[in-house]
């Protein structure tokens, strides 16, 4: 397995409220993760900071992740834990109140993946069937496409397009997307914030992906792009590629 972690402020903001990384529990298996946080007076970046931080703590310590339903059950808990320590803190310090922050993460093994998600970051799978997003985004215009109200296309440029239906932190229960998928020899995945996907279309993603160059310049040219046509959010993004026998 190889896997880049890479973040950008972008051109606009001032700081950067993402965060994310890859991180290897005692096993040798990888949780990879990336969380947009939101919220006045920079209670976005507490938000998506603590959770990265909760979840490379207990992931560090964590082994006997064997099977897919190790790791479903693994995501499931400590995501809810998550939840309840970001309303926790919101709730004791007014500066924070009414944060929250995405969050797509993802645990790899040599024989699968299984992806969580909350909101609008995503996850995306390059292998032999094609690249598509294997992520179902969390926010009011993916909902009025599913339900057939708008087009895809007039998604993209829709005035509530960062609207969220879900989020990490903002409601004492959360839903939370979890699937597996077959992670093979060759395959990449993608995770990424919405300031990736909001200025990087499909096919630039792909033809990027499938390019020979290392995966940290790929990773550096996924961001440059989003940079280039506007970069007026954070960037952030997690590729992981399986490739047997490699560690690291």
């Amino acid at each position: 397995m190889k896997a880049v972690f890479k973040t950008d402020k972008g051109k606009v903001r001032h700081h950067n409220e993402d965060a994310g990384g890859i991180f290897v529990n005692q096993d040798g298996s990888r949780l990879a993760i990336v969380a947009d946080g939101m919220g006045g007076h920079r209670a976005g970046d507490v938000a998506s900071e603590m959770s990265v931080t909760h979840l490379k703590n207990e992931w560090e310590a964590a082994k006997d992740i064997i099977t897919a339903d190790d790791a479903e059950k693994w995501l499931q808990d400590q995501i809810t834990a998550v939840n309840d320590i970001l309303l926790e803190h919101a709730t004791n310090n007014a500066e924070c109140d009414g944060m929250g922050t995405t969050i797509v993460a993802a645990i790899t093994t040599d024989r699968f993946a299984t992806l969580a998600n909350i909101g609008d970051s995503r996850g995306y799978i390059l292998n032999e069937s094609g690249f598509k997003q294997i992520t179902e985004d969390h926010s009011l215009v993916n909902e009025l496409v599913r339900s057939g109200q708008i087009s895809k296309e007039d998604a993209e440029h829709h005035p509530r397009k960062n609207v969220l239906l879900r989020a990490l932190g903002t409601e004492k229960t959360v839903e939370i997307d979890i699937k597996t998928i077959i992670f093979e020899e060759g395959d990449i995945l993608l995770l990424c914030s919405d300031g990736l996907s909001n200025k990087v279309n499909l096919k630039e993603m792909s033809d990027i992906l499938l390019n020979d160059d290392q995966l940290d310049v790929k990773a550096g040219t996924l961001i440059s792009l989003a940079n280039e046509n506007g970069g007026e959010d954070n960037i952030t993004l997690v590729i992981a590629e399986f490739s047997e026998g490699i560690k690291g």
